[in-house]
């Protein structure tokens, strides 16, 4: 029973009166949805209607959430359009922030009103926080914020090079990458890089204004600095700062040297004197690059099979994907780099972004994405669109924990491989696990380390902290004239800029999702069973409530870190073994 037909006739059939699609709200200005939400706040509220009333919000958050979303896939499918990026810009800019402040005051209402109800803890204790740390003069700070974001975007989504006579974007290089010629991977790496640091200066002037910016928000907020608003407004209630320098201590401590090991290996199958940045992407036995698939419609049909093999209700809701083209997959000119699954939260839909180039690691970033898409049907069901969402490291688990299901099953006729090419490929996933987690670390440790210390407004200090911080997560590898090239990393990680403090979540679930993986070698049909239950939760419990769920538990310590670290260099190993057998 949906909560407003717990009390029928408690409030008006519609307090609102709302369009039936989010079409009529895709040319929207805030002057024209701003009404909507004034019939909200000026409605008559009590224990007896709120269950209605919470119905009628959270209808106009998917109606226009869903607008809103629709102009970023737009944008970021094409950064050059004018058109798709002043849409974008209107509701990142002006509709979004003033949505926000207009959330806070709604639920202030609920909050005093004393509402209850157990499934909505989780989402009134996340209202409690919002409320304590909204200032309505951030408003405005975050909408530049936002068009700050979109200025990122467009630079680095228009980012292409010349290469042997023929114009590439970004993420078409990185093919060269696994090629057996050391020489063409040499020339694509530092294409792609050097790149990034022509357009240095723009970057620094986006970021040095973004760093002013959130400085003043948590000021604002009454916090020492941005670090400690962050881990409020990102409802970090489980874990802390503390917690993450924990993480980082644990994985210079296990996941570093695993990797060390790693690279040994490489540099001696390889035949090199040492390990350059270059030489990451290839098959260390010099063997052919891995063709997963030839085109999109490969790609897609492929995927469905996989996610068929692993759960037939998982691989039905993927073809609803792909018949309803909610996938855009293929990299191109003008499309913002990376890859993200978003909600349409009005149709109850996700949808996919990335771009494919033919490679290994495009099915992986696949099957992550589709582990959030999995996330968005199965917890899709619940009534207020508060609960069908999670924070980003439950949302995380059920991505990384895909990733490493459907490992073992994209073998062909179905999947993408070979028996051989199989093996090959789930190394190389294995070893992307433990490099992830360096890079992981560093990330947030490098984020810890701008919004902690005031020499962070020099540019140059940027560049130098990274180096150093990278220097502790990243041995092995041979950066020698390089420090240029080595610095650019931070500014392809668009995280940092679009989304601060958004990585140590990554570090976090891929912990949990490897324990859930350790179980599946023993239990497959049982894990996915869990797995299922935990993303079916939506947002209705706690974060540990969620892992528990799923069978994993939240783990910052070195000694379960090098278990699991163990377990996935004994796969590795297991692996390399059946090619020499």
């Amino acid at each position: 029973m949906t909560p407003a037909a717990e009390h029928p006739g408690a409030a008006p059939e519609s307090i609102t009166d709302l369009p039936a699609t989010p079409d009529a709200f895709a040319r929207a200005t805030w002057d024209e949805i701003a009404p909507y939400y004034d019939r909200l706040e000026n409605a008559n509220l009590s224990l007896e209607n709120a269950g209605a009333w919470l119905s009628e919000w959270s209808r106009l958050e998917e109606l226009v959430g869903e607008a809103g979303t629709q102009s970023m896939i737009a944008y970021t499918g094409d950064t050059a359009d004018a058109e798709n990026e002043a849409a974008y810009l209107r509701f990142s800019s002006e509709i979004f922030p003033r949505i926000d402040e207009r959330h806070v005051r709604l639920a202030r209402r609920v909050l005093v009103l004393g509402f209850q109800r157990p499934d909505l803890e989780t989402v009134l204790a996340e209202w409690r926080t919002d409320s304590e740390i909204f200032r309505a003069e951030n408003v405005a700070l975050f909408s530049e914020i936002e068009e700050l974001s979109a200025r990122y975007q467009k630079i680095t989504g228009t980012l292409s090079v010349d290469f042997d006579g023929e114009l590439k974007t970004i993420p078409e290089l990185q093919p060269y990458l696994k090629l057996a010629d050391r020489s063409l991977r040499e020339r694509a790496y530092l294409a792609r890089d050097r790149a990034y640091l022509t357009v240095r200066t723009e970057l620094s002037d986006v970021f040095d204004r973004m760093l002013e910016l959130r400085n003043a928000v948590a000021r604002n907020a009454d916090f020492e600095n941005y670090h400690e608003y962050v881990f409020k407004s990102k409802h970090r209630f489980e874990y802390t700062p503390a917690d993450c320098a924990r993480f980082h201590t644990a994985v210079e401590a296990t996941v570093v040297p695993a990797v060390e090991r790693l690279l040994a290996y490489r540099r001696q199958r390889l035949g090199v004197d040492s390990v350059r940045p270059w030489d990451l992407g290839v098959d260390p036995d010099n063997a052919q690059p891995l063709a997963p698939f030839t085109d999109v419609s490969d790609f897609v049909s492929r995927a469905r099979g996989v996610f068929t093999r692993l759960d037939a209700e998982l691989g039905a809701q993927f073809g609803i994907m792909a018949s309803e083209s909610l996938l855009d997959l293929a990299s191109r000119p003008g499309k913002a780099p990376g890859g993200y699954c978003t909600k349409l939260s009005f149709r109850r839909r996700p949808f996919i972004f990335m771009n494919a180039v033919g490679v290994p690691d495009d099915v992986a970033t696949l099957m992550h994405e589709a582990g959030h898409c999995f996330h968005a049907f199965l917890g899709g069901a619940h009534p207020f669109i508060w609960q069908r969402g999670t924070g980003s490291e439950a949302a995380e688990l059920a991505s990384m924990t895909m990733e490493l299901f459907a490992a073992p099953l994209l073998a062909k006729p179905e999947g993408y491989y070979a028996p051989d090419d199989l093996r090959r490929a789930r190394i190389e996933h294995l070893e992307d696990v433990l490099f992830s987690l360096a890079h992981i670390a560093s990330v947030d440790a490098f984020q810890a380390w701008i919004y902690s210390h005031p020499e962070a407004r020099d540019r140059d200090a940027r560049d130098e902290a990274w180096l150093e911080i990278r220097a502790r997560f990243e041995r092995g590898i041979d950066w020698s004239g390089l420090e240029l090239e080595r610095a650019a990393r931070w500014y392809r990680q668009l995280h940092i800029f679009e989304d601060p403090f958004y990585y140590i979540e990554y570090g976090i679930a891929q912990l949990g999702a490897l324990q859930i993986w350790r179980e599946s070698l023993r239990d497959p049909a049982g894990a996915v069973a869990r797995y299922k239950g935990a993303l079916a939760l939506g947002g209705t419990r706690s974060l540990r409530e969620i892992y528990s769920a799923a069978g994993a538990e939240l783990t910052f310590d070195a000694v379960e870190m090098g278990q699991l670290v163990a377990v996935v260099e004994s796969v590795i190993g297991e692996l390399r073994g059946q090619a020499r057998r």
